[in-house]
C-alpha cells in the first residue's frame, strides 16, 4: 500500500475503536492494544489492527532506510514527513498516527525512553522500525 496521508488515516479510523465499543466509562474494552503514542494514547481493536498488518508494513516501508534498524538504526520522528523517494506525505499528526499503528504491530519503537525526549531536537522522539520484523509481517 502507498504511503499517503488518506491511507494511513483511513487505516487508523478503521482500527481504532468506535464510540459503541467504548465501556461505559469510555475506555477501551478489555484486549484493547493500547499504544502509548508521540502525541496521545489509543486504542486500537486488535482484529482489525492485525487485518491490516500488511497495509501498515508496507506503509512503514516507504519511509527512509534511516529509520529501519539494519538502515541507519533509527531516526528522528521530525524527519518522517518524506518518504525515501524525497517525497512529502503528512503532516505530523498522521505520522504519528502511522508510528502508533506501528507500534500496535510490533514493528515499530521508540530509541529512548520518553523522558529523554527534552533534550532531543524538537523535543521529538528518535524511532526505530525493526526491519526483522518487517520481512517476517509481509
Amino acid at each position: 500500500m502507498k504511503l499517503t496521508a488518506e491511507n494511513g488515516q483511513s487505516i487508523a479510523n478503521h482500527c481504532l475503536f468506535r464510540n459503541d465499543e467504548l465501556t461505559g466509562s469510555g475506555a477501551a474494552p478489555e484486549g484493547a492494544v493500547i499504544v502509548d503514542g508521540i502525541i496521545s494514547q489509543y486504542g486500537f481493536h486488535p482484529d482489525r489492527l492485525q487485518s491490516h498488518r500488511a497495509d501498515i508494513v508496507s506503509m512503514l516501508g516507504d519511509l527512509s532506510d534511516d529509520f529501519k534498524s539494519n538502515g541507519g538504526g533509527g531516526m528522528s520522528f521530525l524527519n518522517a514527513c518524506m518518504t525515501k523517494d524525497g517525497e512529502l506525505w503528512a503532516e505530523h499528526p498522521t505520522i504519528a498516527m502511522l508510528f502508533a499503528l506501528g507500534m500496535g504491530i510490533g514493528a515499530v519503537s521508540y530509541n529512548l525512553p520518553r523522558d529523554i525526549w527534552p533534550a532531543l531536537p524538537g523535543s521529538m522522539p528518535y524511532v526505530t522500525i525493526n526491519s526483522d520484523l518487517l520481512s517476517v509481517a509481509t
